[in-house]
Formats: C-alpha cells, sequence, structure tokens
C-alpha cells in the first residue's frame, strides 16, 4: 500500500505537532510532502529537515523566504492553496490559525481531495460557502476536533436514526466560578486547562465557552439537524466527547482519553482504523455531567443567536472574539471584557447575507477593525 501524502498546514501549531506525532507512528503510512507556518521560519525549516518534507511555505506573505537546498519554499495564501490543489497531495489537514485556512480547504475539496479540518474558522464564518463547494466537489470533509470528530463517528453508524446531537465541554479552568469571581482573572490563569493541552487562544476560549460555542456553529454546518438539536453539557473528565440521542431513546456515546493524536489519525484514516499512540483509558471511569452555565458564560447564547440571524453572524461573532482573546492576553482587557467586545461589535456591525466568499471576507475584516476600535476605547 502506498502512503498516504499528506500536505500539513499549520504544521508548527499543536495540531500539527501532534499530526507529525501521529505519522512518526506509521512511517509506511504516512508521509508529510508538504508543510506550512504562518510566520515562524526556523520551527518550520527544523521541521522540513527532521521530517524530510520537501515542500515549505508560510501564510504571511511579508515572511522572508530562505534558501534551503533541497526544498522548495513559498509564501502567502496562493502557496497553501498550491499545497492544496498539488497532485501529490492526497489528505490536506488544515490546522492553521484564523481564517487563511478557508482558502486551502475550499481548493483542496474542489480538487477532490480529503480535508482533514482543524480550524475552526472556516466552517464557523464561511459556513454557506464551504457547504456549497464540498456538496458540490469531489472531495471529502472529515473532521478533526475531538468532539466533531466523536459525532463524525457516531454518525457514519446511526445518522439515520439521530434526533440530538450533545457535544461535551469540560468547563475549562474556571468551571463553577461566579462573574464577580471572573472578574480579575489573569490570562495565566485561563490558560491553565484542566484536561486539554493546546494554544493559547483556544485556551482561552475554553475558558469562556466559545470554544464550544464556535463548536455549536460548526455541527450545524457538518450535519443536517437545526440548531436546536444540537446539545451541550459539561463533562469534567473529558472522556466523552459527544453522544447522539436516537429517535427510540437510545444513548450512544465515543469515549477515548483527551489526546488529539486519536481524532488526528481518524481523520487521516477513515473509514480504517489504526493502532494509535494516543493515551489509554484507565477503568473505573467516574464520569461527572452538569448544566452549562449560561448566565455567567453567555457565549453558547450568543453562537445560537448568531446561527439564528444567519448570513455573516457567525463571522462577526468569531471575528470579534479573536480580537478581544488577543486583547486579553496582552492584558488590555479583562477576562468578562471579552465577551463585551464580542457583543458590541455584534451590535455595531450590519448582518449580510452574501452569496460569495468575499462577502463574508468583507465582513470578518469589518467586524475585526470594529472589535479593534471597541477594545482601544474601553481598555
Amino acid at each position: 500500500m502506498k502512503p498516504t501524502r499528506i500536505a500539513l498546514l499549520g504544521a508548527t501549531g499543536s495540531i500539527g505537532r501532534q499530526t507529525l506525532e501521529v505519522v512518526r507512528a506509521h512511517p509506511d503510512r504516512f508521509r508529510v510532502v508538504a508543510a506550512s507556518a504562518h510566520r515562524r521560519v526556523e520551527p518550520l525549516v527544523s521541521l522540513a529537515q527532521e521530517h524530510g518534507i520537501p515542500w515549505i511555505a508560510w501564510s504571511d506573505p511579508s515572511v522572508v523566504l530562505p534558501e534551503i537546498p533541497g526544498i522548495r519554499v513559498g509564501r502567502g495564501k496562493e502557496a497553501l492553496v498550491a499545497m492544496a490543489e498539488a497532485p501529490e497531495v492526497d489528505v490536506v489537514v488544515v490546522a492553521t490559525t484564523s481564517v487563511v485556512g478557508v482558502f486551502p480547504t475550499l481548493a483542496g475539496l474542489r480538487a477532490g481531495k480529503r480535508v482533514a479540518l482543524a480550524n475552526k474558522e472556516t466552517l464557523v464564518s464561511f459556513g454557506p460557502v464551504v457547504r456549497k463547494v464540498w456538496q458540490t466537489s469531489p472531495g471529502e470533509l472529515v473532521p478533526v476536533d475531538s468532539e466533531h470528530s466523536a459525532l463524525f463517528q457516531l454518525w457514519q453508524a446511526y445518522g439515520d436514526h439521530v434526533e440530538e446531537l450533545w457535544l461535551t465541554a469540560s468547563g475549562g479552568p474556571f468551571r463553577g466560578k461566579t462573574r464577580e469571581e471572573l472578574r480579575n482573572v489573569t490570562p495565566e490563569e485561563a490558560l491553565r486547562h484542566p484536561s486539554w493541552s493546546m494554544g493559547a487562544k483556544i485556551t482561552v476560549d475554553s475558558a469562556t465557552l466559545m470554544n464550544k460555542a464556535l463548536e455549536v456553529i460548526e455541527a450545524a454546518r457538518l450535519f443536517p439537524l437545526p440548531p436546536e438539536r444540537i446539545q451541550v453539557v459539561i463533562h469534567p473528565q473529558s472522556v466523552i466527547h459527544a453522544m447522539v440521542r436516537l429517535r427510540d431513546g437510545a444513548w450512544f456515546a465515543q469515549l477515548s482519553p483527551p489526546d488529539m493524536r486519536l481524532p488526528i489519525q481518524y481523520a487521516l484514516t477513515h473509514p480504517e482504523r489504526l493502532p494509535c499512540p494516543s493515551r489509554e483509558l484507565a477503568f473505573p471511569l467516574s464520569l461527572q455531567f452538569e448544566e452549562v452555565d449560561h448566565e455567567t458564560f453567555p457565549a453558547l447564547r450568543m453562537a445560537r443567536e448568531a446561527l439564528q440571524e444567519g448570513g455573516t453572524a457567525p463571522a462577526i461573532l468569531n471575528a470579534a472574539n479573536e480580537i478581544a482573546v488577543e486583547a486579553f492576553l496582552s492584558r488590555k482587557i479583562g477576562f468578562l471584557d471579552i465577551y463585551r467586545v464580542v457583543e458590541i461589535t455584534r451590535e455595531r456591525v450590519p448582518v449580510v447575507h452574501p452569496e460569495d466568499l468575499e462577502g463574508y471576507l468583507a465582513a470578518d475584516e469589518e467586524a475585526r477593525r470594529v472589535a479593534r476600535e471597541v477594545v482601544s476605547r474601553h481598555a
């Protein structure tokens, strides 16, 4: 069997590094033939030399390209699109940050590739455009996010009978806290996730529950159920990643350790399953479930409102949150101000219903501009 040839976009991030661990565990089955980073030059060059990757690129068009014997280099979103379309690529792992991931995702789908999607913005902000291309192109889309991977696996077996989808949330480091207790929390405290090891932005999103809010939007893009049939429950152990309730009342859940290597590998091998380097579950298990505190953590309410509005509302929500989290990590605003920046931005940026990608990109850009303005005035 020929190895699956992978374009790993976002290779220096958390998902990228764990993808390389999966590749290293199965050297006869996988080979990374292209890789990208945003602007980190030396780390990507080191990865390319360590793993024998012949083609690398940076999504930041301002990066000064190094000259590396035997390695092809490129930059800008055009380089990522070229990787996604390349005939020597079988699977495109999109683990980039921010909105640049939509371009190789669309290119990979149109070129008939499997797109292993680990970039939330692609479906949250540009869902209608991505779904249209996905449904009309020869490519396939497989989610990498642990909750959506779990739902994807459950859907394969029970999709025709599913009444509700249930996403689980760890609750983050501030589970059980009141708004008053959250008023003065620091970035360091927000980055102490109890279950997962992730990048800074997604870890803060977990603390605000915005990560779960965005996942509800993603699930509404991935599965043919209305948003009101997509539920969320707090599950601190992060062992059950998703559940489905069938129309006859039966429930099924996907359990695995909180280790991203398993959903990454499944996205590469589906429907086949291989031994995985992930951790093992330790039995017996003690599992706990709690309701979401929507008053203290209003992110899920915001996401459902954005889904109901449709059009560019989810893109505005996502863009404003990115700017707000960046400001919080830079100590320009407080933790609870993240919600305030998002709410004010949503109020000020009109929702439109474009038919093309450019319209969604314009809404994203405008929301970021307004959010930065809100931060500067309220910092």
